[in-house]
């Protein structure tokens, strides 16, 4: 029997660095039955995939014992149809095993259950069908479901977040006062106990709680160095202000540094209110994808009657109505009426698109002034948009590889951090001198405080995260950080010629007509209406102004063309061994034109009547506007070009001289494809593959890194690690631009981050002491923390504005 593996998302709350998600991620790895886990930073989750409902709930607990949090709701919904105890046991064991759902508890004497699920995962509609399924029902009030999305909750604490904040700078400010200025007025340090201990014990709470919970776990995280330090520094205080004479007998001051203690504690608070204001910011990508789908539909039902319902309720197989002006809210295909869609969010192109009857339309376009009806064919997660937003987290949740070893980093350096503390504090007892035993503490709680992991740890994944996004803006999906990281390294390309370099379908580029009569048009154009070749098609779109006329004895003659009548007489369209066959001639003019177009690779049509050839077109796949210019700009920066084909070595051969390709190989099956690229890569080189089809998807998983066009297969764009949303080349310098900016943004971080702690960790143990007598004052080292990651943060942010 095979099991069933579920991929469970668990939103996270207060893993803010590398080093916590570390942390959480070693937790969730000693659990049973996951069978795999990751933790992704940027996208506040983490990822696990096992067959046991009972095993997340362990997750659930692991985490929170870690001294993290996860974002779940508490909600209480009445039972109804419980005639016995046991039935109550038989509604909470049911609840107990919907995925998603946390805790479940039924009161049988108030006929209640207290359900706690993470949100997203679980609807409550699932769950009273669940219990409807047994037999009982839940009362569930519908106006209230919308608030339980993760991010109205993660706003919730955004807010919580903030008033802590004010609170303790608030409160910090009469005891920094009081403590640079006024320290010999009457009561100053019962005063400053008084201010500080509320942002100690309340306002920061969180540091204690969460470092004694790593404690208990033989980790340490930044909590741990917080706690250490305002504790170290409160507790001294408090001796200080209860016990002075203890000092004055050794003829010393009893100094307090509550304002240090509670200071900290307002900055890092500070710090990490800007730090998710910007990480705010820079996920502003998804909720504008996700704003491109509308909440509710218009339902039409058999009868033909319409009805507004929730876009959760649309099924595969139902009838929207869309107005001028709305929104598409699922993937479809038209069944009734025509219009223009605005579909730039998906091609980028301004121009709008006509839709006819079976075109295909997507979700989150817009559509223009018609009005029409679709059949529903992908709903949910299923539909292109929910993809492109599903890419977009995934890419901003992965790692790039320099993040790998900053995590390493940061996993040794809070317990070196704290062997430095101990160590200042030893040699400043051993060689102090007369107030060595302030000093040395001193020391210890200014090395705690200044020493933040969160820099290093925020260097990567803000800097990912906004050229990610910033990719997106511009119509380039980034699907995962090490693409973003090696692009800037690519030294060859291999380019798919067809939809790639070409716009993928056949146009007419020319026509000669030995006689411009109207009526031939007409009839040209009504014959190859009713033909079913895929070239025919590229004629019926360049003679669409024609009207159609009636054709009668209309036969296809397989891999030739097609014969038919019109107004009593025969005429014949295909290729030229049709023409040969049927004995009819020709101009020297018509053939001198064959002949040409047949030299450019282009396909050439010929027809005529039972005399004589009255006009010839040529059929080619155009070269797009932007071909030439991106492979000409890209050859500039000195990358190799390839073009790869299916198609003949004489279509190759013209194409690779029109755009400047000076490489290029035809008729290569996709396997070839994936073999030439490891040819490429055991030359030492680092292969970027661009691809639209299903034939490339090979090669684009071989390569090192994979580019897809947008217009191309589902496929493709799967197993690409970037899509072009427009399908145009001219993005693919574009992309290796914004590659270079993102990794230099990263350098610039990483650097800034250690010079930080370098400078920083040996001046606050006091190594200018006995060079200038110079000692950092533990309220400065907080200040200087906190702008350690906003500067980092920052820095990251100037990528979004970067031309």
């Amino acid at each position: 029997m095979a099991t069933n593996i579920n991929e469970i998302l668990i939103p996270l709350e207060g893993v803010d660095s590398e080093h916590c998600a570390l942390i959480v991620d070693k937790g969730i790895a000693e659990l049973k039955g996951v069978s795999s886990h990751r933790v992704e930073l940027n996208n506040k989750r983490a990822v696990i995939q096992t067959t046991n409902q009972e095993t997340v709930s362990e997750a659930i607990k692991t985490i929170r014992d870690l001294g993290y949090g996860v974002t779940t709701v508490k909600k209480s919904f009445p039972v109804l149809q419980m005639t016995c105890a046991s039935c109550a046991v038989s509604v909470e064991s049911m609840l107990k095993a919907q995925q998603g759902v946390v805790d479940a508890s039924v009161n049988y004497a108030n006929a209640k259950v207290s359900i706690e699920f993470i949100p997203g995962i679980v609807q409550t509609e699932s769950l009273r069908s669940a219990v409807q399924s047994i037999g009982y029902d839940i009362l569930i009030d519908e106006s209230a479901s919308n608030d339980e999305t993760v991010e109205n909750i993660q706003k919730e604490k955004f807010t919580k977040l903030k008033k802590k904040t004010y609170w303790a700078l608030a409160l910090s400010v009469p005891v920094v006062i009081i403590g640079m200025f006024f320290m010999n007025m009457p009561y100053a340090n019962e005063i400053m106990w008084v201010f500080s201990t509320p942002v100690i014990l309340w306002l920061g709470r969180d540091f204690y709680i969460n470092a004694w919970k790593q404690a208990k776990h033989r980790s340490a995280n930044m909590d741990t160095l917080v706690a250490l330090s305002t504790g170290v520094a409160y507790i001294f205080s408090v001796f200080n202000t209860l016990f002075p004479h203890v000092w004055h007998e050794r003829g010393l001051h009893a100094h307090v540094y509550f304002e240090a203690a509670a200071v900290i504690i307002a900055f890092i608070l500070l710090g990490k209110l800007l730090e998710e204001k910007a990480k705010g910011n820079t996920s502003t990508a998804i909720r504008k994808l996700m704003g491109l789908q509308p909440k509710t539909v218009t339902i039409v039902h058999e009868g033909g009657h319409q009805m507004q319902v929730p876009i959760e309720h649309v099924v595969i197989g139902n009838t929207l109505v869309v107005k001028p002006g709305e929104k598409i809210a699922v993937d479809g295909t038209v069944v009734n009426g025509n219009s223009y869609v605005d579909e730039s969010m998906l091609s980028g192109e301004p121009i709008p698109v006509l839709k006819n009857e079976n075109d295909k339309v997507f979700a989150g376009t817009i559509n223009q002034k018609g009005s029409f009806q679709f059949r529903a064919d992908k709903v949910g997660s299923e539909t292109m948009l929910a993809q492109i937003i599903k890419m977009v987290q995934d890419a901003q949740g992965s790692k790039a590889p320099v993040q790998k070893l900053v995590d390493k980093i940061a996993g040794i350096f809070v317990p070196i951090v704290i062997l430095i503390a101990i160590a200042a504090f030893i040699v400043w007892n051993v060689f102090g001198g007369e107030n060595a035993f302030t000093q040395g503490l001193l020391a210890l709680i200014t090395v705690l405080v200044i020493a933040c992991p969160c820099a290093l740890g925020l260097a990567t994944p803000t800097a990912i995260m906004v050229g990610v996004g910033k990719g997106a803006e511009k119509g380039i999906l980034i699907k995962d950080a090490e693409s973003l990281e090696l692009a800037k390294k690519v030294n060859t390309i291999i380019l798919d010629k067809t939809g790639t370099i070409t716009e993928g379908r056949p146009v007419v580029t020319n026509d000669f007509w030995a006689d411009e009569n109207a009526e031939l048009k007409q009839i040209l154009y009504s014959i190859e209406k009713q033909s079913e070749h895929p070239l025919a098609e590229a004629v019926v779109t360049h003679l669409k102004e024609q009207k159609t006329i009636s054709i009668s004895k209309f036969e296809s003659i397989t891999g030739k063309g097609a014969r038919a009548d019109a107004n009593g007489e025969t005429y014949y369209i295909g290729n030229r061994r049709l023409i040969e066959e049927n004995k009819i001639t020709f101009e020297k003019q018509i053939s001198e034109k064959a002949n040409q177009w047949g030299s450019e690779a282009k396909t050439v049509i010929w027809f005529a009547d039972k005399q004589k050839v009255v006009a010839v077109l040529a059929i080619a796949d155009q070269i797009k506007s932007t071909s030439q210019k991106a492979i000409q700009e890209l050859q500039q920066s000195g990358i190799e070009v390839y073009m790869l084909t299916g198609d003949n070595e004489t279509t190759a051969k013209a194409v690779s001289a029109k755009v400047g390709i000076k490489h290029y190989k035809a008729e290569v099956l996709p396997e070839q494809k994936a073999e030439f690229v490891k040819e490429l890569q055991a030359k030492g080189k680092v292969v970027a593959m661009v691809g639209d089809g299903i034939n490339d998807s090979t090669a684009l998983a071989q390569a090192d890194v994979s580019v897809a066009m947008g217009k191309g297969s589902d496929i493709a764009m799967d197993v690409a690690k970037m899509t072009i949303i427009s399908s145009d080349l001219a993005k693919i310098p574009e992309a290796i631009r914004l590659s270079k900016s993102t990794v230099s943004t990263i350098k610039q971080n990483l650097f800034w981050a250690f010079i930080y702690n370098l400078i920083g960790i040996p001046i606050a143990a006091g190594i200018l002491y006995p060079i200038n007598g110079f000692l950092l004052n533990p309220m400065l080292a907080g200040a200087a923390m906190a702008l350690s990651s906003v500067s980092v943060v920052s820095n990251s942010l100037r990528l979004k504005y970067k031309k």
